[in-house]
C-alpha cells in the first residue's frame, strides 16, 4: 500500500510573525502548513507576543517556538544560525511596515530580522497593515527593493481593517497563503507568458462635475493579475478608476475612459499569450462632453446623447494570429445562457461567468465564476478572489498551453 504524498511534504518552513493584529491568524496558517505536509518552525518578535501564544503555536507545530536573540539554551550552539540554514522558506506574515523597512535597510536587531540576514532560503512576505500605511510611497518603495532582491510578494486584500477602516491591507487568509506557497514550489506555469488583464470601471464624463460609471471595484481583475504574475507571467494590466494599488511586479497601466482602456490594450496586445478582460467597459459614452457645469433645467428633464464605444473584447477576439482571449460576463439572471451567447457573438476562446443579481460579488471579498467554452462548462465555487484567481488560471494553462496542475 502506497502513501498519496502531501503537496507540501518535506518543504521546511520557517514561519515569521511580526506585531499586527493579523498575527492571531497564524495558528490557523502554521496549522494549514503542516496538515499539507510541511514542517513548521515559529519565530515570534517581541510584539507579536501580545497577539498570538506561543504554547498555541507549539501545539500545532509541535515544535518549540523560539522570540528571543538571548535565549541562553538556545543561543549557545548559535541557534539562529541554525535555523536560518534549517529553513527552505522564510515566510513572514503578518509582514508589518515596521518589519518591511527593516528587511529593505538590512537592520538585524531582533531574531526574525537577523534570520532574515543570515538565511538563503526563499523569502515570502504577506503584509498586513492599515491602508494608508500600505500605500505610502516608503512602504512601496520598501516592497519594490525587496522584491528586486527575490522577495515573493503576497499583496494584501481588501476588507474591514482593525481601525475600522474598509481599506486595503488584510493579511491574505491562511488558505490563501498555502494555496500560493504550494503553487511557488512546483513548476511556474506561465513562465515565459506574457498577459494582458483589464481591471475596474470605465468612467464616461458628462461634465466637468459628473460622469456615467459602475459599481467595479476591480477586486476580481487585480487578483488575476496578482496570480499571473505569481505563476511567472510577464504581466500588463489596464485599470480604470479604482482604490487599488498598483500589484507590485505588474506593469499598470492606469486609464479613466473606455477609449483610453481600448488604446491601451491595442498597444499592448501584439505578442501576448492571453488576455483576460475583467473590466466592466461602459458600453456608451456622451456623445458631446460638456465644457462646463450643466444647470438644471427649467423642465426638470435633462437629455444626454449618448454613442456606443468600441468593443474592446471584440476587437482583441478578431485580430489575427492573437493569443487566447477571455471575456467576462456579468449577468442578473439567466447566467450561463447570456455567456454562451456572448461566446459565440464576440468569438473569444472562453467566457468567465459571475451573478451579480442583489449586488452578489461587486466590492466583495469572494466570488462565484463559471468559465464557458466549446468545451462546456466549468464551475469554480465560492472562494476568496485571490485563490479562485489562481485556480482558474491553473485551469487555463492546463488547458491552452499543457501546464501540469498547481496541486
Amino acid at each position: 500500500m502506497t502513501t498519496q504524498r502531501l503537496p507540501m511534504q518535506g518543504q521546511r518552513i520557517l514561519l515569521g510573525i511580526s506585531g499586527g493584529i493579523a498575527a492571531y491568524k497564524t495558528v490557523d496558517l502554521a496549522r494549514k502548513l503542516v496538515q499539507e505536509g510541511a514542517q513548521v518552525r515559529c519565530v515570534l518578535t517581541e510584539s507579536a507576543t501580545h497577539f498570538v501564544s506561543a504554547t498555541a503555536l507549539q501545539a500545532v507545530t509541535g515544535v518549540a517556538v523560539r522570540h528571543s536573540l538571548w535565549d541562553e539554551g538556545a543561543e549557545a550552539a548559535m541557534s539562529h544560525i541554525e535555523l536560518a540554514r534549517w529553513a527552505d522558506t522564510l515566510l513572514i506574515a503578518p509582514a508589518t511596515a515596521n518589519t518591511l523597512a527593516k528587511l529593505a535597510q538590512g537592520i538585524a536587531d531582533d531574531l526574525l530580522t537577523t534570520l532574515a540576514l543570515a538565511t538563503r532560503a526563499n523569502l515570502v512576505l504577506a503584509p498586513a497593515m492599515n491602508g494608508d500605511m500600505w500605500r505610502h510611497p516608503a512602504t512601496q518603495a520598501n516592497l519594490a527593493l525587496l522584491q528586486q532582491r527575490g522577495a515573493r510578494v503576497l499583496d494584501p486584500d481588501s476588507g474591514c481593517l482593525a481601525c475600522g477602516e474598509v481599506d486595503v491591507g488584510r493579511m491574505q487568509e491562511p488558505q490563501v497563503i498555502v494555496d500560493r506557497l504550494s503553487g511557488s514550489r512546483s513548476e511556474q506555469m506561465l513562465v515565459g507568458k506574457r498577459v494582458l488583464i483589464t481591471a475596474g470601471p470605465t468612467v464616461e464624463d458628462i461634465d466637468p462635475v459628473r460622469f456615467i460609471a459602475n459599481r467595479s471595484s476591480g477586486k476580481m481583475g487585480y487578483a488575476f493579475a496578482q496570480a499571473a504574475r505569481d505563476l511567472g507571467a510577464d504581466v500588463v494590466l489596464v485599470s480604470g478608476p479604482t482604490a487599488l494599488p498598483d500589484p507590485v511586479g505588474v506593469t499598470t497601466i492606469r486609464v479613466r475612459s473606455a477609449l483610453q482602456m481600448f488604446e491601451a490594450v491595442q498597444t499592448h496586445f501584439v505578442g501576448i499569450d492571453f488576455m483576460i478582460a475583467a473590466a466592466a467597459v461602459a458600453d456608451y459614452r456622451v456623445e458631446q462632453v460638456a465644457s462646463s457645469k450643466l444647470k438644471k433645467q427649467g423642465d426638470g428633464v435633462l437629455t444626454l446623447t449618448l454613442m456606443q464605444n468600441p468593443d474592446i473584447v471584440a476587437w482583441a477576439a478578431a485580430q489575427p494570429n492573437r493569443g487566447k482571449v477571455i471575456a467576462f460576463a456579468a449577468e442578473t439572471e439567466n447566467l450561463i445562457a447570456h455567456a454562451q451567447e456572448k461566446l459565440q457573438r464576440k468569438g473569444v476562446d472562453a467566457v468567465l461567468a459571475n451573478s451579480v443579481a442583489d449586488g452578489a460579488a461587486f466590492d466583495q471579498a469572494q466570488n462565484q465564476l463559471f468559465l464557458i467554452s466549446a468545451d462546456g462548462v466549468h464551475e469554480f465555487p465560492l472562494t476568496h478572489k485571490s485563490q479562485l484567481a489562481q485556480q482558474v488560471l491553473a485551469h487555463l494553462a492546463s488547458t491552452y498551453f499543457n501546464c501540469g496542475c498547481l496541486r
